[in-house]
């Protein structure tokens, strides 16, 4: 058979197909191995964090509060790893219904619900805010020996559970555990250490009254002023290290204290938070 020249230029360009597919196929291999041994970055890791929604009335949490050391636990995520956002992208963020302005936009909502995602150190949801330090960067640590550690909140008890109608709204941890603790066991009010009621705050407490609490640790004392009181309602006398404060929705229940039935979405511990305000001396 005779070759001409039109046939050697066809098998030559499909010589060169082949020798290009073959690289760009080496290529590819090399590069999906090299980022599979890259670090993840910050830009990636940011990209579990479910997306901000835009306010409908252009406000974010961060407008109404000052979040600049604080980060929040949302009560969403995989099982015992709820969704943390920290600084800077908290600065720009909201998550509805969980962590918005309220409608008046005056204060930001707080909300859990009793079917979500707990920490692993906890058997109850929450929409809470933790104290950092840094501009956010670092978690805050502080002994109550040491210095004077002050945490001011004006805020709202706006919602409770069906059943267990209890709700932790504002407390100091420790490096292990809580240390005092603002409670709602509908309808009443309390100041909390280690479980037990300590002192009633309000023995009627209607949902959605506005009060304030003052946390003031220093000396090993931690003193609780409610309502703008001159005198301290409650003294705590304990050393403790590695203080943070805490501010937001603990929700003090969960699907197994809850009727199936309402096991949902519906069914939540909710807090507004008007202000929020952190010292340290």
């Amino acid at each position: 058979m005779k070759i001409n020249r039109l046939h050697i230029i066809i098998f030559i360009e499909a010589v060169l197909i082949v020798i290009i597919s073959g690289l760009l196929f080496f290529t590819m291999t090399k590069s999906t191995e090299l980022d599979s041994l890259m670090p993840v970055s910050e830009n990636e890791i940011s990209k579990e964090v479910p997306k901000s929604s835009t306010p409908a009335s252009g406000t974010f949490p961060s407008d109404v509060l000052d979040l600049k050391n604080w980060k929040i636990t949302l009560p969403i995520g995989s099982s015992e790893s709820p969704i943390e956002v920290k600084q800077p992208v908290l600065n720009k963020y909201e998550l509805r219904p969980w962590f918005v302005v309220n409608p008046k936009g005056e204060g930001v909502r707080f909300r859990a619900p009793v079917n979500s995602v707990t920490t692993s150190g906890s058997n109850y949801p929450r929409s809470e805010l933790r104290e950092m330090s840094a501009d956010g960067k670092e978690k805050a640590s502080w002994s109550s020996s040491q210095g004077i550690h002050t945490m001011e909140l004006d805020q709202a008890i706006t919602a409770v559970p069906k059943t267990k109608r209890h709700v932790v709204a504002g407390q100091i941890h420790d490096a292990d555990d809580d240390i005092i603790v603002i409670r709602l066991e509908y309808p009443n009010l309390y100041v909390n250490v280690d479980g037990d009621n300590v002192v009633t705050l309000d023995k009627n407490y209607t949902l959605g009254k506005q009060f304030t609490v003052k946390f003031v640790a220093h000396d090993g004392k931690t003193d609780i002023f409610y309502n703008k009181s001159d005198e301290p309602v409650y003294t705590l006398i304990k050393d403790y290290m590695g203080g943070y404060f805490k501010a937001g929705a603990y929700t003090q229940s969960n699907c197994s204290r809850e009727a199936s039935s309402v096991c949902t979405d519906d069914n939540y511990g909710e807090v507004i938070l008007y202000d929020v305000s952190v010292t340290h001396q």
